[in-house]
């Protein structure tokens, strides 16, 4: 399988940006500083230090200031207007306040190089400024925004000219500026060549890392930054337009155990050989929620067996697993006998499991050591072994995902946490009772956590199973893996409630993925609450306890269309392989693009 953690990783250097005001009132206030510096610093015989930092000021605020305000203010507007990513206005003020500043810092070298060796670099400086933030505007603004190179670099220029042109208007208007007599004609040829300089260098280097994607793929790089930009910042599901044109149809199974009483249909356990990935609400990233809401009354979704290769490309293929659970449950045959929930273990893998009739519930974890998704072929090979084996027409398997070690982690074919498992499968001693059935169940949505605390917007489902003299409870936690032992902890915690055994479970919902890292385990953040909340879960489902009936079906899905083995795999080596010819590639051609920069800005006749 392949893992989409390099794509999700891109998340660590998204920043939340200030609101529109807060980068406003700051290049206000940050002008007026670089102004009243770079007067101090370049100060002019027969002025006092209080005129220099009150007309230098005024000066930094209308040559910065007002044109770095002015410039965020028609870049969202012009970039909206050529129909790309839809920029914020917050966005744009941003980019403008950070461009300011890395004008504000070069100038303010230049005045301080230019008071220590007696030489007047101020006006280069003002030139290496410019030509550096229209370079960055560029790529921000190409990079980020799906329009062309054209279009961007028409509105990367906004705010060098208007920074350039209020130089030139002061300059004009004053008898004695700070940056001397000049060349109006010498100072423009200056700024275009050194622009001329950094736009190859820019155009070069995105050639370079967007042709192996296109090429791959047949979707740019830039396009794919972009749309998945907007995803995290503005949760647009338009990066799944391109999911759905790389997508390939597949095959997989679904589990599903209903639990009906005298009144009619009271909860669906539901494990579907699907991934919910790949980030945020793309693809069936949020489909534990969206699942859960779709048949009207209680219903646990969780993790069957299934890596990033079987992630939906859209959300609209979730109705394909929703129709095939519906399917399924319009002949189930339903038992109201049940056997106790035991658990078979061989080395770190442990097996529990539980008989509802002649069907079987497995529930696969290596907890407390840590690992990651369980592959559908190691799980179809369980699932194969104890039909075979224990004679069950219907065996339903579920991933815990309960102890969180990485994406090293994973168990593929090969491993040897594979013939572990199948060593318990193989194992398993069936109990000869049988018990009359009680179920009893509750969601608390955990209102008061959030995806930052690895929480996502189903909160905790608990289901108790009644088994004669015993009580299990399934505690089924909306998050995204757990971390390493809080599994134990929980367990310890729920078992003074009442309940003989209990097994903990997360759906591996990618809600909560769209943070730093691409990973976000339940049980960093806020345990106590946590364990609190699901303590009255428990507590809620034994007073639900009544006599049920239950029935298993596993149900094929089919022409699900998903990343791929194939296109998952390509997806991620070609975003690793342009990551690593970046790394060698962007310094080289920067650092030469600068040095030429600065060849041409200083030593220029």
């Amino acid at each position: 399988m392949s893992s989409m953690k390099n794509v999700t990783d891109l998340s660590k250097y998204i920043m939340t940006l200030p609101e529109t005001r807060v980068s406003l009132l700051s290049m206000i206030f940050i002008s007026f500083i670089v102004g009243s510096l770079g007067f101090l610093i370049d100060l002019v015989p027969g002025t006092s230090a209080l005129h220099d930092i009150l007309y230098g000021g005024a000066n930094g605020v209308l040559v910065l200031g007002f044109s770095s305000i002015m410039a965020g203010a028609i870049t969202q507007p012009w970039v909206n207007s050529l129909g790309g990513r839809r920029m914020k206005m917050k966005q744009s003020m941003f980019l403008a306040f950070f461009s300011m500043m890395i004008f504000s810092l070069i100038y303010l070298a230049g005045c301080i190089i230019s008071s220590l060796v007696k030489s007047d670099l101020i006006l280069d400086s003002i030139i290496l400024g410019s030509a550096v933030i229209f370079a960055f505007r560029l790529l921000v603004i190409w990079g980020t925004s799906n329009i062309s190179f054209m279009n961007s670099t028409l509105v990367s220029s906004i705010q060098p000219l208007l920074i350039v042109s209020m130089n030139i208007v002061v300059a004009f208007l004053s008898l004695t500026t700070n940056i001397g007599y000049f060349s109006v004609i010498g100072f423009l040829l200056k700024i275009i060549i050194a622009s001329a300089i950094l736009i190859l260098a820019i155009y070069s280097f995105v050639m370079v890392v967007e042709s192996p994607m296109r090429r791959n793929l047949g979707v740019g790089s830039l396009e794919f930054l972009s749309l998945f930009l907007s995803h995290i910042t503005e949760d647009s599901p338009e990066l799944e337009g391109i999911f759905t044109e790389i997508g390939e149809p597949v095959d997989t199974l679904a589990g599903v155990v209903s639990f009906k009483t005298a009144s009619g249909l009271k909860a669906l356990l539901i494990s579907p050989s699907v991934h919910p990935g790949p980030i945020g609400t793309i693809g069936g990233a949020n489909m534990p929620t969206i699942l859960g809401e779709r048949f009207g009354v209680f219903t646990m979704v969780a993790h069957g067996p299934s890596t990033h290769d079987f992630n939906p490309v859209s959300s609209r293929e979730l109705v394909k697993v929703e129709n095939a659970v519906k399917g399924a449950l319009k002949d189930m045959e339903y038992t109201d006998e049940v056997s106790e929930f035991r658990r078979s273990v061989k080395n770190h893998a442990t097996v529990g499991f539980q008989f509802f009739g002649e069907d079987l519930l497995l529930l696969a974890t290596m907890a407390p050591e840590g690992f990651d998704d369980i592959e559908f072929g190691v799980g179809l090979s369980m699932m194969n072994l104890a039909r075979s084996r224990y004679g069950s027409r219907n065996v339903v398997m579920i991933d815990c995902h309960n102890s969180f070690r990485g994406e090293s982690g994973r168990i593929l074919p090969g491993n040897p946490e594979v013939f572990d498992f199948l060593d318990a499968v193989e194992s398993i001693e069936c109990p000869p009772e049988r018990y009359s059935l009680r179920v009893g169940c509750a969601h608390r949505p955990m209102d008061g956590l959030s995806k930052e605390d690895g929480v996502g917007r189903s909160g905790v489902k608990v289901l108790v199973v009644e088994a004669g003299p015993q009580r299990t409870a399934y505690v089924l936690l909306d998050s995204n893996n757990m971390v390493m032992g809080f599994r134990d902890e929980i367990i310890s915690a729920v078992k003074g409630l009442g309940v003989s055994d209990v097994e903990v479970m997360t759906t591996d919902t990618h809600f909560v993925n769209t943070l730093a890292g691409g990973h976000n385990p339940v049980g960093r953040r806020k345990r106590e609450e946590i364990i609190g909340e699901i303590s009255l879960a428990v507590e809620e489902a034994l007073d639900d306890l009544e006599d049920a009936m239950a029935g298993c079906r596993v149900v094929r899905i089919n022409g699900l269309n998903t990343l791929g083995p194939t296109n998952s795999t390509e997806l991620v080596s070609t975003i690793s392989s342009i990551v690593a010819v970046s790394r060698v590639i962007a310094p080289l051609i920067f650092v030469l693009a600068i040095i030429f920069v600065l060849v041409w800005i200083f030593y220029w006749a």
